[in-house]
């Protein structure tokens, strides 16, 4: 499943089609998953290439961004039946791929090779990087392997809450880029004694408008391959530079190799692919130090790495390159020696070692999930008790708010969750939460009055109230969360374990990277201590529209109703899975109530936060004791237990 993918070529691109070469060359049966773009070939190399529905990036025309659903995905991964899915450098598409891959049991290979939170900086909308940054970290934390193309990419891996991390950089074609390519007719038609070049797109990301520093050095002349939004706007910027537009195959070998100096200016590499073809045409590289080059360049060996966005440096180093055709000749066969050893055909063996490691971890994660019974098959439920006593821990939503009654009463996903697990039976049940309650509440007392109550079951969904809050400590939160879970556990109970979601809204997206940490802190906890976990990440659907309230903050009835079905599935509940999509055909035309937002649920909030105070002041949990729910009609259960 790959992002980029032909008739557009770049890196991603590029290697996925000589993994596939390689799959075929050694009888593997591969497919291709890919945004639909004009031209896309039926096959490449031996395999079908499934084209989902897309729309062109902004600013990248030739650029498709797959708009597929969940389903959709999930569907023709089914029909293929794959033994591993490889995610080549997920973002849309791969978010699909990597939950349907977990849905389907199949390992995921994910490979991070685009610095999303680079490019968002770089495009001017640094707002959207927190939450670009938390759909990257939670889809990496959620593939079964994640490869790193280089050292400072994995430590970016790891510092995002990322395990399973290997090595894994990208082959280079020593035959075609190779300095026997290299063209003194060529080089008579740019007309410089000095050729200094760039190779890549011309795009904001690449910084390429920081070489209009190099344009006057004399004797020289800057030649740019590539093309792309920014060029019009670089050619303004360098009028003494010759763009020669994008080439490829033995246009763009030829070209490399009659370079003198290669040079890279982008700081958001995560590899850089066109540095090694550059040492393997024979070329020196003068490269920014950060990112993938720090992998690929040995400074004083085969070229130089200067100091990020210092242009002073940049000059300086490939001047002194420029100056001495005797280290540019030292230097371009030091490179080109040290990538003999990096062909593709030894970078996918590689991989396909890694294919198969995760193929084994994959069958250890189910082996450990079934003993947890965090994700039972739904035509096998756990063998799990009913149980008699069901507590609910929380703030709002679980207090139920936007999902009242006919009688004026809230009534949560809890509230559902109680009815469910009643079944044909009666249960008792208490609802300890209350609205504007965080972590220290949950965990102080409410967890008090739980354990008092003796139940067989607990439920906590909390945190939101805090990871909206000034600066959270997300692993100080879930170790106060585990605290409360592992005292639970000790009085034998089961603690059924929410993780804190929010709107598919703009404004949401402001506070994704919060969420998406304490959520992973969160699965940690449930492997520590079994708690079954009910990640809301593996249902996309819940962030949207129709399962949120007039406020925009909490749930409404549908999405209570949601929730409860999925908890149900978790616990076990028979037929949980079928009675929700009953249940949703049956409230299919219930009408969205369209409030003044601004008025009626912002600025109140605003002025209570500016007062220090919350909705919550004063009130008290509307089931402190346990009520019977059932066969029977609710009733108070004096003796609460």
């Amino acid at each position: 499943m790959t992002e980029s993918f032909l008739p557009h070529m770049n890196g991603v691109t590029g290697s996925v089609l000589q993994i596939l070469t390689h799959l075929e060359r050694n009888g593997h049966e591969a497919q291709v998953l890919a945004p639909a773009a004009a031209g896309m070939p039926a096959a490449a190399h031996g395999a079908p290439v499934h084209a989902l529905p897309s729309l062109p990036l902004p600013g990248y025309r030739d650029v498709r961004v797959a708009t597929a659903s969940g389903h959709r995905v999930e569907n023709a991964l089914r029909r293929f039946r794959p033994d591993v899915i490889h995610l080549a450098s997920p973002f849309a598409l791969g978010w699909h791929g990597a939950l349907a891959a977990d849905r389907l049991g199949i390992g995921a290979v994910a490979a991070y090779q685009t610095d999303i939170s680079a490019y968002t900086q770089r495009y001017g909308v640094p707002l959207t990087t927190g939450a670009a940054v938390a759909r990257i970290a939670r889809l990496h934390r959620r593939a079964t392997l994640n490869l790193a193309p280089s050292e400072e990419s994995a430590r970016q891996l790891q510092s995002w809450g990322v395990d399973r991390v290997r090595r894994w950089g990208r082959g280079v074609d020593a035959e075609r880029f190779h300095p026997a390519r290299r063209s003194p007719a060529l080089r008579a038609e740019w007309g410089a004694d000095v050729a200094i070049g760039y190779v890549g797109r011309l795009a904001p990301e690449k910084q390429v408008e920081d070489l209009a520093v190099l344009q006057d050095i004399p004797g020289t002349r800057l030649i740019i391959i590539g093309d792309g939004p920014s060029r019009g706007r670089l050619q303004a910027l360098m009028p003494n530079a010759l763009f020669l537009g994008h080439l490829s195959g033995e246009a763009l070998a030829a070209a490399m190799a009659s370079l003198d100096v290669f040079v890279h200016p982008g700081e958001s590499e995560t590899f850089g692919q066109t540095l090694q073809e550059a040492h393997a045409s024979g070329v020196p590289v003068v490269a920014t130090g950060r990112g993938g080059p720090l992998d690929l360049v040995r400074p004083g060996i085969d070229g130089w790495l200067y100091t990020p966005g210092d242009v002073n440096d940049l000059r300086s180093r490939v001047g002194a390159l420029v100056a001495d055709a005797g280290r540019r000749r030292a230097y371009g066969a030091a490179g080109h020696d040290a990538v003999q050893s990096r062909s593709w055909a030894s970078v996918c063996d590689t991989l396909i070692g890694y294919f198969d490691e995760a193929r084994s971890l994959r069958r250890i994660d189910a082996a450990s999930r079934v003993r947890r019974s965090i994700r039972p098959e739904p035509s096998a439920p756990p063998a799990r008790h009913r149980p008699r006593r069901y507590v609910a821990l929380g703030d709002s939503l679980t207090e139920g708010l936007c999902d009242p009654a006919p009688d004026g009463t809230l009534r949560g996903w809890a509230d559902r969750l109680a009815l469910l697990l009643a079944g044909s039976g009666e249960l008792r049940y208490a609802n300890l939460a209350v609205r504007s309650r965080r972590v220290r509440d949950v965990c102080g007392p409410q967890l008090d009055r739980a354990v008092e109550l003796r139940p067989d079951l607990v439920s906590i969904l909390i945190g939101a109230n805090d990871l909206v809050g000034a600066r959270p400590d997300t692993v100080a939160l879930a170790a106060e969360v585990e605290r409360a879970v592992r005292r639970l556990r000790e009085t034998g109970a089961d603690v059924l374990l929410v993780t804190p979601f929010l709107p598919r809204r703009w404004a949401a997206s402001i506070f994704a990277h919060r969420f998406a940490q304490f959520s992973s802190e969160l699965a940690r906890v449930a492997e520590r201590t079994g708690a079954v976990l009910l990640d809301s990440d593996l249902h996309p659907s819940l962030p949207e529209r129709p399962n949120w309230g007039d406020d925009l903050v909490h749930l409404s009835s549908r999405g209570h109703r949601f929730l409860a079905y999925r908890a149900g599935e978790l616990l076990g509940v028979p037929f949980a899975d079928e009675l929700g999509a009953l249940d949703a055909v049956l409230h299919a035309d219930e009408v969205l109530s369209r409030g003044l937002w601004w008025r009626r649920h912002a600025l109140p909030w605003l002025w209570r936060r500016m007062r220090g105070r919350t909705a919550g002041d004063g009130l008290v949990a509307k089931h402190s004791g346990y009520v019977r729910v059932g066969r029977s009609a609710v009733s108070h259960d004096v003796h609460s237990r």
